[in-house]
C-alpha cells in the first residue's frame, strides 16, 4: 500500500439485517384418526353441507365445540360436501359451518355413545343461516355489522401483508443478483405499503449505498444523501440496533460531517461492545479514504484500545503515524508508538496480506523485525 494512499481494502461493515425478518408461523391442521377398537365407548358426527348456490360444499370447515367441559375439534367436508368426526366422547356440542371466515350456520347437538349422529347443514336454505355468538346467542344487527367489519379489517391486514412481504423478498433477490435498481424500487414500494417495518429502511439504505459505490458526482451523493434517510428512518423505529447506527455513521462521514459520523459510532459501540472496535476501525477507514490523517489515528487508536487483538487496526495506525515521521539526517524518525504498531500487526497477523509492507515500514524506520512470532495469547519464551 503506497503512503498516503486511499484505503482500498473491504471495510468490515456489520451486516445491517442483523435483526433477522420476523416470519409468519403457518398452522398446519391436523385431523385426528381413532382406532376402530374405540368405537364402542365414542361417538361421532357427520353430515352433508350444502353451500349458498345448493350445491355440495367441498373444504367447508366443520367446527365441533363441546359445551359442557373444553373441547374443540375441526374437520373439512370433502368432494362430496361430507364431513365426518370420530372418536368423541359423550356431551353436549355445538357445531358450525365456517364460510369465507364467517360463522354462517350452527347447531347444537348432543353425541350419543356408539353411534353415528347427522348434523347437516344447508346454506342456501335459511340464507346462510343466521350469525351467531360462541354461545350460539343469534347477533343482532349491528353485531353483524361490527363482525363483518373487523373481518374485512382482517382481510386487509393480509392482503397487506403479502403485498408487504412480496415486495421485500423481491428486493432481497434483486440485491443478492447485485440489480441495485430493481432492489432499491422494490424496498421503496415496502415502505409505502408499511412505514413502520425498520428491517425495509435499512436494507434501502444498504441498497442505496451499494448504488452510489457505482455512480459518481451529483448522482452518488444523491444516492448517499437518500440512504442516510432510510438509516434515519430504521434508527427512528428501533434505536438499539448497532448495525443501523454503523452504517448510518458511514454515510455521514462520506457526506464530510464527521463529528456526526463519530456520535453514531459511538452509540453502536455502546449498543454492541463485542464488535465495538471494528466500528471505529469503519470510522478510520473512511477518513483515511477522505484524507483526513488525525481523526483517522484516533480511529484506529481507539479501535485498539477496544480490541487489543485486532491486528488490521494497528497496521493502520501504524501507517496513520508514518505520515507524520520526519527525516533527520538519513534516518526516518515516526512519532512514538509507530514501530509497535507495526511489529504488533505482524505478532498477530505474521502471514497477513499486509505482513510484508509491515516489514517495510520497520526497515525504513530502522527497526529489527521480529521474526519470533507466537499466536495472540500464548506465552512469550524467555530470552537466554
Amino acid at each position: 500500500m503506497l503512503l498516503g494512499g486511499k484505503l482500498t481494502r473491504v471495510l468490515e461493515v456489520p451486516d445491517a439485517m442483523s435483526t433477522i425478518p420476523r416470519k409468519s408461523l403457518t398452522i398446519v391442521p391436523v385431523t385426528l384418526f381413532f382406532s376402530l377398537a374405540c368405537w364402542g365407548q365414542t361417538a361421532a358426527f357427520e353430515g352433508n353441507v350444502k353451500g349458498p348456490d345448493g350445491k355440495p360444499l367441498l373444504n367447508a370447515v366443520v367446527k365441533i365445540d363441546r359445551q359442557d367441559v373444553k373441547g374443540n375439534y375441526k374437520v373439512k367436508t370433502d368432494k362430496k360436501g361430507h364431513y365426518f368426526y370420530g372418536g368423541l366422547p359423550l356431551g353436549n356440542y355445538k357445531i358450525t359451518v365456517e364460510l369465507d371466515g364467517q360463522d354462517r350456520a350452527q347447531k347444537p347437538a348432543r353425541a350419543r355413545v356408539g353411534e353415528s349422529t347427522d348434523v347437516s347443514f344447508d346454506l342456501a336454505a335459511d340464507g346462510a343461516g343466521p350469525a351467531v355468538d360462541e354461545s350460539g346467542r343469534a347477533l343482532s344487527a349491528k353485531e353483524k355489522e361490527e363482525i363483518e367489519k373487523k373481518n374485512k379489517e382482517a382481510q386487509a391486514a393480509m392482503a397487506k401483508n403479502k403485498e408487504l412481504n412480496d415486495a421485500f423478498n423481491a428486493g432481497k433477490q434483486a440485491a443478492q443478483a447485485n440489480n441495485w435498481d430493481v432492489a432499491i424500487d422494490s424496498f421503496q414500494k415496502a415502505s409505502q405499503v408499511d412505514a413502520n417495518q425498520h428491517v425495509v429502511f435499512g436494507n434501502l439504505g444498504d441498497a442505496l449505498v451499494s448504488r452510489a459505490k457505482t455512480k459518481t458526482g451529483a448522482d452518488q451523493q444523491a444516492d448517499v444523501q437518500k440512504a442516510a434517510d432510510a438509516y434515519q428512518k430504521a434508527i427512528a423505529l428501533k434505536a438499539d440496533d448497532s448495525a443501523y447506527h454503523n452504517n448510518y455513521a458511514l454515510v455521514l462521514a462520506q457526506e464530510k460531517k464527521f463529528d456526526d459520523a463519530q456520535a453514531e459510532l459511538t452509540k453502536a459501540a455502546q449498543l454492541d461492545p463485542p464488535n465495538a472496535g471494528k466500528y471505529y476501525f469503519n470510522l478510520g477507514a473512511l477518513y483515511v479514504n477522505t484524507g483526513n490523517s488525525e481523526p483517522a489515528a484516533a480511529a484506529f487508536k481507539k479501535a485498539i484500545e477496544l480490541d487489543p487483538n485486532y491486528a488490521d487496526a494497528y497496521y493502520q495506525y501504524g501507517l496513520s503515524q508514518m505520515a507524520k515521521a520526519t527525516l533527520q539526517g538519513d534516518k526516518m524518525v515516526a512519532p512514538p508508538g509507530t514501530q509497535e504498531a507495526f511489529q504488533k500487526y505482524l505478532d498477530l497477523k505474521p502471514n497477513g496480506p499486509d505482513a510484508e509492507p509491515a516489514k517495510a515500514m520497520l526497515q525504513q524506520l530502522g527497526a529489527k523485525v521480529d521474526t519470533n512470532f507466537a499466536k495472540p495469547g500464548a506465552p512469550t519464551k524467555k530470552k537466554q
